[in-house]
């Protein structure tokens, strides 16, 4: 096992430890070091594909873009436990990269002992691999009711002598009581791994802070190693379901983009870019008092969730259903992704229990059938020239600007690479396809259909909004270089992260002399 193991550890969820495995991840891998992340156990809806034994498997998003950061293949080892919240008491289990039904089954504390042989093996191949492997914990290690079943903080820690950095979001305040409270906590061999403390997203002077950082050191011997000032505009999506709500844009805003949230949205990761495009201002939406100003030139996405039906009578109840057939029945724009798509058909069947029956929002007509095995797959397709209505104009094909009455017409022939992840087959409503009433398949093998008008877009595809050729034929000219390339991010975050690390901190976490070991990590974990 050669690698030597960097851990972020966190003091509470936000606090920032995936924002920072990423930075190190390639702040590493630029001294020319091979390097892999890893994630034991990820409580997400933001997964993305990636190779897997035999195929290809989910991973939770975070571990995809850290992947990417440290130059590396993305694959199911990093990330060898994903969980899926379906709802608030359960989630479906994903063990390297496949669906268990099993483990899904299985009450939340059995599990443990059944994934972390799992674990294991794919950490120490990484180890085996790779000089550096940047560990990312989860939530806080010092949640003291869930220490004894504990498989993604400190018994990882201690099964690769990690050396551990805890990182603190100063914004919340009681950042120095967070700190001392979750080395207090922790047993004496497990506070003897952590090297540094971080304190994140800091506003003003940093010599405001003194003389706590000392005060702290003096009380565990553990210095302040980073102080990270805010910074709001990195780039690299939020992780979690942790997303800036602010209603935001450069310059004067030409187009509002509403995403609906529902309680179990899932990869909302994707909409990403659309925070950088001049003129453009993205909002969360979870009531309809917040699309009144909509106009028709509008765009409302309802994007993909983990829980189609649930959302679905959550759209209802909270009166937002009536509110996107409004938009749709004057002319506006709506685009539904993979779970949006399926909510936007004339009905959802589920013969095996999968998500539940329920009516769709009847616009386009369409039926969902839900069925037992899950389609993950990386996806290259280009849209149907018959997307295109007959309304758009020469002139806005050749410059590539939004047709405001079906802005989706611009991706006419152009070709998009994204991914699937969904259990279910989507088609034509049979009795109103014979009576007349088709929608446009846009995007071959069901994977995206459009309705007469062309305001209404279904797609399965993830990543519309990750793609270039996507943007630059749905935006145009606006673009002028605005959203950063994931490279740029990533050289963005590592310099950050070098300028603000005390000197030489960063070389020293790779030759820390650890004394932990297997048997201490059997021991505490029996």
């Amino acid at each position: 096992m050669n690698a030597q193991c960097i851990m972020v550890l966190g003091t509470t969820s936000g606090a920032g430890k995936s924002w920072l495995a990423t930075a190190l991840c390639r702040s590493y891998a630029r001294q020319g070091l091979k390097v892999a992340p890893f994630k034991a156990q990820n409580m997400s809806n933001n997964a993305r594909v990636v190779a897997s034994e035999g195929g290809q498997g989910e991973i939770g998003s975070a571990q995809y873009f850290q992947a990417l950061a440290a130059r590396a293949l993305p694959g199911v080892r990093m990330n060898p436990l994903l969980l899926k919240p379906e709802a608030d008491t359960h989630s479906q289990v994903v063990l390297l990269g496949q669906v268990n039904a099993e483990l899904t089954a299985m009450p939340w504390r059995e599990r443990s002992n059944h994934v972390w042989p799992h674990i294991v093996a794919a950490l120490d191949e990484l180890r085996a691999e790779n000089d550096v492997v940047v560990i990312e914990g989860a939530g806080s290690p010092a949640e003291i009711n869930l220490h004894a079943s504990d498989i993604v903080n400190m018994r990882v820690a201690l099964h690769c002598n990690a050396a551990c950095l805890l990182i603190t979001d100063i914004d919340r305040g009681g950042a120095f009581a967070h700190l001392y409270g979750t080395w207090a906590l922790l047993p004496a061999n497990e506070r003897a791994l952590i090297k540094g403390f971080v304190l994140n997203k800091f506003r003003g002077d940093v010599k405001l802070l003194a003389p706590a950082p000392q005060m702290l050191q003096e009380l565990t011997q553990i210095p302040t190693v980073a102080v990270l000032p805010m910074w709001w505009q990195h780039g690299l999506p939020e992780e979690d379901g942790v997303f800036d709500e602010r209603s935001s844009a450069s310059g004067t805003v030409k187009l509002t983009v509403a995403v609906i949230v529902y309680p179990r949205i899932s990869n909302l990761d994707e909409f990403q870019p659309l925070k950088n495009i001049p003129g453009v201002r993205l909002m969360w939406v979870r009531s309809p008092a917040e699309l009144a100003g909509l106009s028709p030139s509008d765009w409302l996405i309802l994007p993909g969730s983990k829980s189609t039906s649930a959302d679905l009578a959550w759209l209802r109840a909270q009166g937002l259903a009536a509110a996107v057939a409004r938009h749709a029945g004057q002319g506006g724009a709506v685009l539904g992704i993979c779970a949006g798509l399926q909510m936007l058909g004339e009905a959802l069947i589920d013969p095996y229990g999968v998500a539940g029956n329920a009516p769709g929002l009847g616009l386009l007509p369409l039926v969902t059938v839900f069925e037992q095995d899950k389609i993950v797959c990386r996806t290259q397709s280009a849209f149907a020239f018959s997307i295109a209505a007959p309304a758009l104009l020469d002139s806005d094909w050749v410059h590539g600007e939004v047709d405001v009455a079906n802005p989706w017409a611009a991706l006419a022939g152009v070709t998009v690479t994204g991914y699937e992840i969904h259990q279910g087959v989507t088609r034509q409503h049979p009795a109103m396809a014979q009576a007349g009433d088709v929608a446009r398949a846009v995007l071959p093998d069901g994977l995206g259909w459009q309705n007469a008008a062309g305001n209404v877009l279904g797609i399965y595809l993830h990543g519309l909004f990750e793609d270039p050729a996507a943007l630059q034929a749905l935006f145009g000219s606006s673009l002028n270089g605005a959203v950063p390339t994931l490279e740029a991010v990533f050289e963005r975050m590592a310099d950050f992260v070098e300028a603000h690390f005390e000197p030489g901190t960063l070389t020293a976490l790779l030759a820390q002399d650890l004394t932990q070991n297997q048997a201490i990590a059997n021991a505490v974990y029996p």
